[in-house]
Order: C-alpha cells, then sequence, then structure tokens
C-alpha cells in the first residue's frame, strides 16, 4: 500500500467504534498499521480489526481499561508485544488520545466527587500518562493527536465535570506542542461536536434532530467528518500546525 502514511504505526484509543474507529480505518488506508484500543467491548474491537484488513490494511487489539489501576501499563505491555510482532520492533509514529469517559452529569450541584474523579482519570490523567510511555517509543517527526470537545468552548452547565476534564486535553496540547517541538514532533487537538456514535440514543429522534441544529449545517457529524481531520493532522501535509485546537463542529460553535 503506497499512502501518505506507509509503514507508520499508530495506536488509537478508544477504536473500538465511533470516532475512534473511524481514525482507525482512516489511518489504516493511508498504509499505518494500527493498535486498536478498547476498554471493555474485545468483539467491538475485533470488528474494527476485521474492516480494517478486508480493506487491505492491518491492525491488531490490544485492552485496557483506562483510568482503573494499571491499565496504563498494561496497555503498553500489549501494544509493545504487537508492534514487534507485527514490525519486529517497538516503534509508535502516531498516537491519538480518544478514548473518554462520557456521562450527563446534571446540575454542577448534583455532579459527585466520584463522577468527577472517574471523568479525570480517563479524559485527563490517563492520555498525559499514556503519552508520557509513547514518549520513549515515538521517532522525530512523531504526531500527536488528542480529541478534546466543542463543550470547552460553550457553556453546557449539565457537561461541566466532562468539560473540565476535557479541557485539560487542551493544555496537554498547547504545553506538550512546545516541549516536543525540537523533536519535531507535532501536538495537536481536535473539537467533535454532535457525533453520532452508533450509540442508542442516536436512534431516537427526539435526541438527534435537536443534536442536528446545532450544526451549521443542520446535521450530526459523522465520525468520518471528524477522523478525517485527524488523519490530516498525523500527515505530512500538516507538518506547519502544532499546538492549535481544530474545531470540527460542523460550525456548531459559531454562534
Amino acid at each position: 500500500m503506497h499512502s501518505k502514511l506507509h509503514g507508520k504505526t499508530a495506536l488509537v484509543t478508544g477504536s473500538s467504534r465511533g470516532i475512534g474507529r473511524a481514525t482507525a480505518l482512516g489511518l489504516a488506508r493511508e498504509g499505518t498499521l494500527i493498535a486498536v484500543h478498547y476498554g471493555r467491548d474485545e468483539q467491538a474491537a475485533k470488528e474494527t480489526v476485521n474492516l480494517i484488513e478486508k480493506d487491505g490494511g492491518r491492525a491488531f487489539t490490544v485492552g485496557a481499561q483506562l483510568g482503573a489501576d494499571g491499565a496504563v501499563d498494561r496497555l503498553f505491555a500489549g501494544l509493545e508485544a504487537g508492534l514487534r510482532e507485527h514490525t519486529g520492533r517497538t516503534v509508535l509514529d502516531i498516537l491519538v488520545n480518544n478514548a473518554a469517559a462520557t456521562g450527563f452529569g446534571g446540575a454542577p450541584e448534583d455532579v459527585t466527587a466520584e463522577e468527577v474523579d472517574r471523568m479525570f482519570a480517563v479524559n485527563a490523567k490517563a492520555p498525559f500518562l499514556i503519552i508520557q510511555r509513547t514518549l520513549d517509543l515515538m521517532p522525530e517527526g512523531g504526531r500527536i493527536v488528542n480529541i478534546s470537545s466543542a463543550v470547552t468552548r460553550k457553556a453546557i452547565p449539565e457537561q461541566l465535570a466532562y468539560a473540565m476534564s476535557k479541557g485539560s486535553i487542551d493544555q496537554l496540547t498547547l504545553h506538550l506542542a512546545r516541549h516536543l517541538a525540537p523533536r519535531g514532533i507535532t501536538v495537536n487537538s481536535v473539537l467533535p461536536g454532535a457525533t453520532d456514535n452508533g450509540g442508542d440514543a442516536f436512534r431516537m429522534p427526539e435526541v438527534r434532530e435537536p443534536m442536528s441544529q446545532l450544526s451549521a449545517f443542520k446535521r450530526l457529524g459523522a465520525p468520518a467528518d471528524v477522523a478525517d481531520v485527524v488523519v490530516f493532522l498525523t500527515t505530512d501535509q500538516a507538518r506547519w500546525v502544532t499546538g492549535s485546537c481544530l474545531d470540527a463542529t460542523g460550525g456548531s460553535l459559531l454562534g
């Protein structure tokens, strides 16, 4: 496969469905070997691998429930084993931090300490620790893309805990972009808006219709709408972009 990312390797966290799966498929089409990470649903991750292989790509699964004790150690044990098996070495060219804990927290007064801890463990602490470990495997010119959220730019009080945790991703992006520039590594984040991840809620008209109205195009985002932006950021065409938060909301933040 001769394409933009031929011979590269990538870890996409949370790639068993939604934006993560679409990103894994997009990177694989460009010639990248994909480590398909999952938290609980191994079968869904295997389905992602099957889709990649049917498309002529290469992939393997790696499981770890982010936020749990020892999860990052388990993730990298599986990642490095898979990389050795498929390439004979443990080089990781691309990291996409996509996995996230979500949930409707209700009024800020009702959010529990446990809910805040869960959000930050998965959405902020895990990506930070994953990047730390990745830097031992990533060569010069590597690419890191963090998936943030439109709720970091628009006040939605019912999503306060989630927005706080995702705001951490934007700070992670900003500071690491400066720190890693001498190694030629770019670090960027992407802000999705309302995106149909295939969940049951998106089959309900009472959910789909109001969420569709948030976009300037009056439709829900498709996972590929966001994934294509992520893939672009991993290519040499985006070599001069770092420390940026790219709006991939379909104009939901235009006002």
